[in-house]
């Protein structure tokens, strides 16, 4: 099968599609026929080796030390079920998430039946694996916002920000959007009150909830910006950061679980959920969509059709 493969760790150009032996389903997984995935934030940081604060070594000796064990990247997918496993039977339309054993940026991917599920007839492709990444961590990171509440979210037009907006949105917050000017139209009509434009006004105010999706704001920083009873989330955080326990201050690892995967999909199927995406490419334009991540403009998800 054809796959884009990291052998070592580098800028996008690393990034090679090369003919490879297909995954082989473990007992529990499922084998998929990969549909839509995405190339984002989180795949872009392995490869190029940019872990956060105090993640450098941690990292390397999880991830490996000159280049990923793992060297076809990508955590998301949908497709179609190539070979039955876990409950799963041959041709059913599913999506779902691979955690550290990644591989989806393939034509076949073996997954976990526990993190796959059942991708409903009107949701694309497209969508199903661009809702999954970013809202997943939109959806565990603003579980508990609350009707009337006020809501920062920094790096508003990513992936995670665009579907941080409208998750907090629709739990009836008020949702202030951090975000280029040029990206003000979108957040308004995902479902901000307000947009700042980060490129020309500092922020100010206080919020019950901050939440930075692409590593901007510091504890200190964030803090600032709090109500009284006011929590910060960080997305992307340094090791001490995410370890070490402060007052109204949160970070760590999303979970990937079925039950949210379902709640996400069913909110696009209804049409209360908008998924975000920039463009869609085969897998010859990946080292092109690997470039645009780390420009730090990409709006919303990029998907990629192996």
């Amino acid at each position: 099968m054809r796959a884009a493969v990291v052998t070592r760790y580098g800028p996008p150009e690393v990034v090679r599609v090369v003919d490879v032996p297909a995954p082989v389903a473990r007992r529990g997984d499922v084998l998929v026929r990969v549909v839509a995935t995405t190339v984002n934030s989180g795949d872009a940081r392995i490869r190029g080796a940019r872990f956060p604060r105090g993640f450098g070594v941690p990292a390397r000796l999880a991830l490996g030390l000159r280049a990923p064990r793992r060297p076809v990247l990508g955590v998301v997918f949908s497709g179609v079920v190539e070979v039955a496993g876990g409950g799963f039977a041959v041709g059913e339309e599913v999506c779902g998430m691979t955690g550290a054993r990644m591989g989806a940026h393939a034509e076949l991917v073996a997954a976990p039946a526990a993190r796959v599920v059942r991708k409903p007839s009107e949701v694309s492709h497209d969508d199903a694996a661009g809702v999954l990444f970013g809202g997943t961590t939109a959806l565990h990171l603003l579980r508990d916002v609350r009707r009337g509440q006020s809501v920062l979210v920094v790096g508003a037009s990513g992936a995670v920000g665009t579907s941080a907006v409208q998750v907090a949105a629709h739990a009836g917050a008020t949702v202030t959007a951090v975000t280029r000017g040029a990206n003000a139209a979108l957040a308004t009509r995902l479902g901000a009150a307000h947009v700042v434009d980060h490129t020309t006004t500092p922020l100010t105010g206080r919020f019950d909830h901050v939440l930075d999706a692409v590593g901007t704001l510091t504890p200190a920083t964030g803090r600032r910006l709090l109500t009284d009873d006011g929590v910060l989330t960080l997305a992307v955080a340094s090791l001490g950061e995410t370890v070490l326990p402060r007052r109204r201050v949160r970070a760590g690892v999303t979970p990937e679980r079925a039950e949210d995967f379902a709640l996400l999909l069913g909110r696009v199927a209804k049409g209360e959920l908008e998924v975000v995406v920039e463009e869609v490419v085969g897998l010859d334009g990946i080292v092109e969509a690997h470039r645009r991540v780390d420009s730090g403009r990409k709006v919303g998800n990029l998907v990629l059709r192996p």
